[in-house]
């Protein structure tokens, strides 16, 4: 794996873990009960957004040593995903 599949494996781990996080623990402004006229009852009071991003950071690259270390490892290939049977280089 070379560098630029190595960074572009983590920005979609980290944007798919920080899609994940987003959610969590948002205060609303129901919640909190103060409904600014105009919006929707829904819509984010404290959205925690820099705690939120320093946890995805972290945790997505743990994710990534992961992936990437089972990448590297070869213990998963390209062939492995093989879902049709083919033969790549050869005859059947």
């Amino acid at each position: 794996m070379g560098i630029t599949s190595a960074l572009v494996l983590y920005a979609v781990i980290w944007f798919m873990t920080f899609l994940v996080v987003l959610p969590v623990r948002v205060e609303t402004q129901g919640d909190t009960g103060d409904i600014v006229p105009g919006t929707h009852a829904g819509a984010p009071e404290h959205h925690h957004l820099k705690k939120k991003a320093w946890i995805t950071t972290c945790v997505a690259f743990v994710l990534w040593a992961i992936t990437s270390g089972i990448i590297l490892s070869g213990w998963v290939t390209v062939d492995d995903f093989d879902l049709f049977h083919r033969v790549f280089g050869g005859t059947p």
